[in-house]
Formats: structure tokens, sequence, C-alpha cells
């Protein structure tokens, strides 16, 4: 990929710990890889925050913190920069497509952390994985999740990665659409909301790589790289990888077709409106 600017709204908390927490209230995080709290099953009946790298024996090595400065408000080495220039670009699409409809995008912050982290949605361990927290309208991911994908799930590459952030900040394009309070509000059934929700991140990740690519920031490739993440966190693959059998009824982010499908529907139209997951059939 080819970024430009780093984002001004980057929290660095690498080195700090989670610290005490501070007042505000809790929700649940939401997203994973997701792309994201993306394994949510077996024991506790695979709910809204899942442990990939805890049910997949994952390490605690670090991916690349060469040049981190901890406490620091912008990183300096290269995956934090890189994740950095990944949020400014989605800022510029998402601010772009916002003011076309005469609505102000209110960008969110990405907080960079290790181990554990703070948020209005509590104290979550890097075990949850990337996620959204819609309390304080805050990104957050351990960077040692990219090695997960390429090492746990076979989806390598920078585009991959950038996809990772673009779903997490999919979730707050939704909270400034209301739709967490529809789905809130909903008397569905919440794992097929859940299911959903997600593949609407999915699709609104694809909408800013639709964007990306118009400007030139894709190299050969890149697109080929999302659709392959997007594949290999699905439910369904999920499921087979750690407890042999496929159960439709607990999935809560969608299987490999529709994650694809929908991210392809994203990247191929570049419209919001496209994204309309909760409408008929997935």
């Amino acid at each position: 990929m080819r970024l430009g600017r780093q984002s001004d709204n980057v929290e660095d908390r690498r080195g700090m710990g989670p610290g005490p927490m501070r007042g505000g209230m809790r929700m649940m995080p939401v997203g994973g890889l997701g792309l994201g709290g993306l394994l949510l099953l077996l024991a506790l009946g695979y709910v809204m925050t899942g442990s990939p790298l805890g049910l997949l024996g994952g390490d605690t090595e670090p991916y690349d913190t060469v040049g981190v400065s901890p406490g620091s408000s912008q990183p300096t080495d290269p995956q934090g920069q890189f994740a950095s220039r990944v949020l400014a670009d989605t800022e510029d699409t998402w601010t772009q497509l916002f003011a076309q409809s005469n609505r102000v995008y209110e960008k969110p912050t990405l907080v960079l952390f290790d181990d554990a982290v703070n948020s209005a949605c509590g104290t979550n361990s890097s075990a949850v994985g990337p996620f959204y927290c819609p309390g304080d309208s805050k990104v957050y991911i351990d960077l040692s999740f990219y090695r997960e994908l390429d090492r746990r799930f076979g989806a390598p590459g920078d585009f991959a990665q950038a996809y990772v952030i673009a779903h997490e900040v999919g979730h707050h394009v939704q909270n400034q659409l209301g739709v967490f309070d529809q789905v809130r509000r909903s008397a569905g059934d919440a794992n097929a909301l859940s299911v959903r929700q997600e593949l609407q991140a999915d699709c609104l990740a694809g909408v800013w790589g639709h964007y990306a690519a118009a400007r030139g920031a894709l190299d050969p490739g890149d697109v080929e790289e999302g659709i392959n993440a997007a594949a290999a966190i699905g439910d369904d693959r999920i499921q087979r990888q750690t407890q042999g059998r496929v159960t439709p009824e607990t999935w809560t982010h969608g299987s490999s077709e529709q994650r694809v499908r929908w991210f392809r529907t994203g990247m191929d139209s570049g419209k919001i409106q496209s994204c309309d997951t909760f409408a008929g059939g997935r």
C-alpha cells in the first residue's frame, strides 16, 4: 500500500499497562477481526468478545516493537506508523462521504496497546483481539494480532492488516449513523443481529477500500489480500478449525462466503447505501 500522512488521532499506550480504571460506562466492545474478537466460541457459548490468541494457543512475543516510544502520542515504529496512516486514510474517506450527505464525520481515536487496556467498555486483554468501543468512540488494537492474522489465519499482507482497522472504523461509522442504537433497541435474535452488524462493518471497510484504490493507494494483489483475510476469519472456518464442526446458530460475524461477499460489495460500489445488511437475506 502507498499511504500518505499519519493521523493526529492516535494514542500509543504500548509499554504503559492498562493502569487504573477510570469512570465511565462499560459496554461490550464490538468487532475483532474482526476482523475482530473473532473467535467467539466454545466454552462461553461463542459470545460477543472471544479469545483468538488464547483459544488458538497464541504466544505473547511482540510482533514488531523496534523504535516504540512508550506513552508517546505518535508511534515511531513502522507497524505503528502504518496503522496511523491507515487511520488517516479512513478519515479522509469518511469525512468526504459524510460531507456529501451534509453530515460531519467525528473522527475516532486509534489506541495502540499491548497485553491489556482500559476503555469505556472495561478492561480487555489482547486475547479479545482488535475492537471498537462505542462508549468512547475509540478503536483498540494490539499490533501483535497481525502476527496471528498471518500465522494462525493464513492472511498476510499490509492490506489485510489495513482491513482490520477499516473494519473497526466501520463500527465507528455505524455508531455515528445510529446503527448501534437501532440494534440495541431491536427485539430480534442477538446472534443474527450481531452477524448483520459485523457484515455491514465488512462492507463499510470495502467502501473505504474502494476510495483507497481510486486514490492509487493500493498495489497489485492488495484487494486479494483483503478478500483472503475476510475469508480466513469467517465463523464457519474458525469453528471447523477449533471445534471440528460448524454451528451457524452461534455465529456472530458471518461465514467466510458472507464476509467476502459484503466486503466485495463495498469495494465494488463505494456506497454506504449498498451496505444494508439488515434488509432481506444475507
